[in-house]
């Protein structure tokens, strides 16, 4: 690539900067406190930044500034530009955990966070004391977006929908589902037979609200239906409101053996095939040769390979 030295005369790297807060926070003034800098010279930034573009970029909105089409197709090539030189540049390569104090912010479903997290935060407190963590939920739908506004340094779900160029992907693992129910209020064999699964009322965990899963497609094919009761974004209110009446569920293989030692709770295998559902981690590229987000990347692999 041959680049033309004279047109970076008219480019002030801090003007991508402010460019880049400007798009993640699409508010002026969060904008200027996250630079540490006046709204003032925010805005005078903005109208540099104007110029430069020869378009209006952010125009207002009610809750602050939206990215105009213009904005939102430079918006990725500027983080980009940015990310390889603060990877290639201001990084040493080293990183020390034990003296190393950021703040990560980790997208999950609660399904994921109830066996992940605790052994996460067990081995920060003994090898990487001064790294904090912030939770974020999230389903599948909206990773790539928050990822693209640097609302989440890293993702991890079940069943991903495919990034773009700009994102890196890791398999973790593949997990299958159990049945989870109060023996106490549900009298039935295990393993639950597939006419007592489809007689009894079911506890549906799902991150958007919706009555329907993946037990739901799999009951079609044989022309079966089951009687959803109660629908929940939270897995993790599913064992509260099993212990509570009777009720059966099908969550995933981990937290249902977490929830089962846990509140006393029965588990059988689902008395139907059901595909197994693959969890990933996903995060922008920018972050891809950052020494500390590698290292995190890394103890997330070794701790889900011995969930």
């Amino acid at each position: 690539m041959n680049i033309d030295y004279s047109e970076f005369n008219r480019i002030d790297l801090n003007l991508l900067i402010a460019f880049d807060v400007l798009h993640v926070e699409c508010n002026v003034t969060r904008a200027a406190e996250r630079l540490g800098v006046g709204q003032s010279s925010m805005s005078h930034s903005l109208n540099r930044l104007r110029k430069l573009f020869g378009d209006e970029l952010f125009t207002r909105c009610q809750d602050g500034v939206r990215p105009t089409p213009r904005a939102m197709a430079l918006a990725p090539a500027i983080r980009s530009a940015l990310g390889i030189i603060q990877q290639n540049l201001l990084h040493d390569g080293v990183f020390d955990a034990s003296q190393a104090d950021r703040t990560f912010i980790l997208g999950m479903p609660d399904s994921i966070e109830v066996a992940l997290l605790p052994r996460l935060l067990a081995l920060l407190a003994r090898d990487a004391p001064k790294i904090k963590i912030r939770i974020r939920a999230i389903d599948r739908f909206d990773v790539l977006d928050q990822l693209n506004q640097d609302r989440l340094h890293l993702g991890i779900a079940g069943l991903l929908t495919e990034g773009g160029t700009q994102h890196k992907r890791r398999k973790l693992y593949a997990t299958g589902y159990l049945c989870l129910f109060d023996p106490v209020h549900l009298n039935i064999d295990t393993p639950v037979m597939l006419e007592d699964y489809v007689g009894v009322p079911h506890v549906l965990g799902s991150p958007r609200g919706d009555a329907h899963g993946v037990v739901d497609d799999a009951l079609a094919i044989r022309g079966l239906k089951r009687n959803i009761a109660v629908v929940t974004p939270h897995f993790a209110a599913v064992p509260f409101v099993l212990k509570s009446a009777r009720l059966i569920s099908t969550v995933p293989e981990r937290p249902a053996r977490i929830f089962a030692r846990q509140f006393d709770l029965a588990t059988s295998p689902v008395p139907l095939p059901l595909p197994e559902s693959d969890v990933s981690m996903i995060w922008h590229s920018s972050y891809d040769k950052d020494p500390a987000h590698h290292w995190l990347r890394e103890v997330i692999v070794k701790l889900t390979a011995t969930l």
